[in-house]
């Protein structure tokens, strides 16, 4: 059997910036990068076990997936939606209401679809090259659907939402914000992973 290539998890050149709570809109996007780099893992995991088959490499890169959606991404929603969502509907402007519910609603496909991804990945992390079989259709297009939701929320969340709350939320508010977002994550420090 060929030695098989890594499923790599970094990217040279490309490392999302270390944003911290004191600023808590650059540590939200920095959020959105760490998905979309996570989102590529997985894009190239899938790939990887087409051509190369199960191997530590793929249980490594799942368990890094599963590490960050599991723990990281269910902190950045709720950040979200406890501060940013909230701070964009008191300006009462009907096209980001809509909007922000249409967001919300995709955190909540985000959830039950990871649900799916999260079992599949399971599988990888625990599997063994001898007894590893291949992702089902319906496993593909479990993760086809998560990536597709994730891509076009970001943009908007960036494009729109953030901007708009950004402009509302200062001062005190925006304080507060960070020592939730700190004090949710049990952090005492300045920067977040």
């Amino acid at each position: 059997m060929s030695a098989s290539r890594p499923v790599a998890v970094d990217f040279p050149g490309h490392r999302a910036p270390r944003a911290g709570f004191e600023s808590p809109f650059e540590m939200l996007t920095a959020c959105h990068e760490r998905v979309e780099r996570m989102l590529a893992l997985l894009t190239r995991l899938r790939a990887h076990l087409a051509t190369q088959g199960w191997d530590a490499s793929a249980a490594s890169a799942a368990t890094d997936v599963l590490g960050y959606f599991d723990r990281a991404a269910p902190q950045h929603h709720l950040d979200e939606e406890m501060h940013v969502f909230p701070a964009v509907l008191a300006l009462h402007q009907g096209r980001m209401d809509r909007l922000i519910d249409r967001l919300k609603q995709e955190h909540l496909e985000m959830e039950k679809l990871w649900a799916g991804v999260r079992q599949t990945l399971e599988l990888v992390v625990h599997g063994e090259a001898k007894s590893w079989t291949p992702w089902t259709p319906a496993d593909h297009a479990g993760v086809d659907l998560f990536l597709a939701v994730y891509q076009d929320h970001i943009t908007d969340e960036e494009s729109h939402i953030y901007p708009a709350a950004e402009q509302a939320l200062s001062g005190e508010k925006l304080l507060a914000m960070s020592r939730d977002m700190r004090r949710r994550r049990g952090q005492s420090s300045a920067s977040a992973d």
